[in-house]
Parts: structure tokens; C-alpha cells; sequence
């Protein structure tokens, strides 16, 4: 979400020789047990742009989140580490993890970053670690870390909306982004060998996080905390519903959604997206009108996007 940071993303003269090798600021598997949901804007007008020309940003975004699939995963616990050796500059803890809301604003004043840890780097580099989870931060201000130190653990605390690390870089307290440290202002584009990262993340426009089935179209909120998915239904349940969660969807994605029981395919359809979101869910099934033959039920949600398949998740579900 938002911070108080430079307005500018600059493309700064830096010496390569005094750039930081980072590594990814949480212990997580990138498209396993986390995802980017978010890169720096380079887009220097009210639009939002990301490094790779597409929209996983907004307006005067300052850096990289890696984020969780589900509150359920913050809970169980996932560590944020240090992506490269320094000193610790400052830390904050003690803020509530919560979902941000307008309510909440006065509550955040200026808090934005939420529970999280400063470090500074050799010549004039810095790096900010956002929202992490109330009372796990693990250093202290003058501590020396080592790239991989355990700082904390992802939360939801300060402005945020969904659990994650948010990841700044910084130059001479000007804003880099480590995918394009060198690029000027508005200008976007994959390009080889620039880069801060020791193993570049591949870049991933959007996908689906997870899916589930229920008796009935699921509650929002209870898909993004992890907790919609029923393991087991009754051969009486009044309906048989398979839902899919995603992020960074795009205007004319094609979300393919099918459930597959004993006896063969009892449901398909096709979705066409109608705009672009940073993290939606969709659903879709059948009315139970008699008894479910019991057995192992498939779900199986496919994206597609420009006629190219660019995601796809399975889910299984018994019927007792």
C-alpha cells in the first residue's frame, strides 16, 4: 500500500561495483506459498505501470510486495529476512494486524509501513521491510545482519489490505526499483541484466492462488483467509460449488471453471473477466437434486488470457 517516500522513482549514476545482491525478503517459494502482487509504478503520472509494461501496481507505488495467498498462511507463520547484509537503522512493532480500512485511518497516523525494519547498506543504499506481523519483529536498532537474517514475520499491519511484505529500495533515499535499477522515468520493458536481484524473480501478469469447493458461493472474506474449502460434503448437499481465487486479472481473461465426479464431468462454464482487479474470486456449480454418488470430486480452473493459457489450479473434494 501507500508510504511516505520520495514522490520520484529516479534512475540514479550509481556505481554497479556498490549496488546491493538482493535476495527475496521472505522465506517462501515464489508461485508455491507466495506471489509479487505489486512492483514499483514507473509510471510518473496518476496511471500505475510496472516494470514489465503491465498493471500489478498503482498510483506512486514505491516497491515490491510479496504476499501470501491467505490469512491462514500469515498465521501459520512465514519469515521475513534481511535481502541483503547491514545495519539495522530502526524497527517499529506493537501495531495490530488488521485489515486497513477508511475507519482505521486515524488509528495508522502516518504509520503506513505498519510493524517493520530499516537497514542500511553500504554508499547510500537502504531497504524497507513493510507490514509485518504484531510482535514478531526480531531485531533492534544497531543490531548487524546477515542477508537471510530473520527479521520478522509477514502481517497485515499499517495500510494494507492483505497479507505481505512490502520491499523498498533505496539510493541516496531516492526510490529504486531492483528489477529496472536504471531506467528512466516511464520507461517499462523485461530486459536482460538489469537487475539488484542475486536470482530474478520471473515475472508472473496475474494467476490464480487458490481454489476450493463449497456448498454454496463462499463469503469473500472467508476465501481470503483461507478457510472456504470444504474437504468433505454429504451426498444431500444442497448444491456442489467450486470457487477460485486470483490476483492481477485483466479485461477479457477467460476463466474456465470445471468439477469432475465419479461418473464423469458434472459442471463447466467459462468466465470472461470484465475488468482489471488486483485480487478477485469467482464461483460457480450446480443444485444438488437428489443424492451425490460418493467418491472423489476434481475441480479444475484454467486462465487464459489472449488465447494463452497462463494459470491453472486443481482442487479435490469426497462426497461421503
Amino acid at each position: 500500500m501507500r508510504h511516505i517516500l520520495p514522490l520520484l522513482v529516479l534512475a540514479l549514476p550509481f556505481p554497479a561495483a556498490a549496488q546491493p545482491v538482493l535476495q527475496l525478503p521472505a522465506d517462501c517459494s515464489l508461485g508455491e506459498t507466495c506471489y509479487i502482487q505489486n512492483y514499483v509504478d514507473t509510471d510518473p503520472t496518476e496511471g500505475a505501470v510496472d516494470y514489465a509494461c503491465g498493471v500489478l501496481s498503482y498510483d506512486r507505488h514505491k516497491g515490491t510486495d510479496v504476499a501470501l495467498p491467505s490469512l491462514a498462511a500469515m498465521e501459520a507463520g512465514v519469515n521475513v529476512v534481511a535481502s541483503a547484509a547491514g545495519l539495522v537503522r530502526g524497527v517499529r512493532d506493537g501495531m495490530e494486524d488488521r485489515v486497513f480500512t477508511a475507519e482505521s485511518e486515524a488509528e495508522i497516523d502516518g504509520r503506513d509501513c505498519g510493524n517493520g525494519v530499516v537497514i542500511r547498506h553500504e554508499d547510500g543504499w537502504e531497504t524497507q521491510y513493510c507490514h509485518m506481523k504484531q510482535g514478531s519483529v526480531t531485531v533492534k536498532a544497531g543490531d548487524r545482519v546477515e542477508a537471510g537474517a530473520v527479521l520478522g514475520q509477514i502481517g497485515l499491519s499499517g495500510r494494507t489490505q492483505f497479507p505481505h511484505v512490502h520491499l523498498s529500495v533505496r539510493y541516496n533515499d531516492a526510490v529504486v526499483d531492483p528489477f529496472r535499477p536504471e531506467a528512466e522515468p516511464g520507461q517499462c520493458g523485461l530486459a536482460a541484466g538489469e537487475t539488484l536481484w542475486s536470482d530474478p524473480p520471473a515475472y508472473q501478469a496475474g494467476g490464480l492462488l487458490s481454489a476450493g469447493f463449497a456448498a454454496a458461493i463462499p463469503d469473500y472474506d472467508a476465501v481470503k483467509a483461507g478457510t472456504a474449502h470444504s474437504a468433505e460434503m454429504s451426498s444431500t448437499t444442497p448444491a456442489i460449488v467450486v470457487w477460485a481465487f486470483g490476483f492481477g486479472s485483466r479485461m477479457g481473461d477467460i476463466l474456465s471453471m470445471r468439477i469432475t465426479g465419479p461418473e464423469g464431468e458434472i459442471f463447466a462454464t467459462e468466465t470472461e473477466l470484465e475488468k482489471a482487479q488486483a485480487q478477485y474470486f469467482r464461483a460457480g456449480g450446480k443444485r444438488n437434486r437428489g443424492a451425490l454418488p460418493p467418491g472423489t470430486y476434481t475441480g479444475d480452473l484454467t486462465l487464459t488470457r489472449d488465447g494463452k493459457e497462463i494459470s491453472r489450479i486443481a482442487t479435490e473434494m469426497t462426497v461421503r
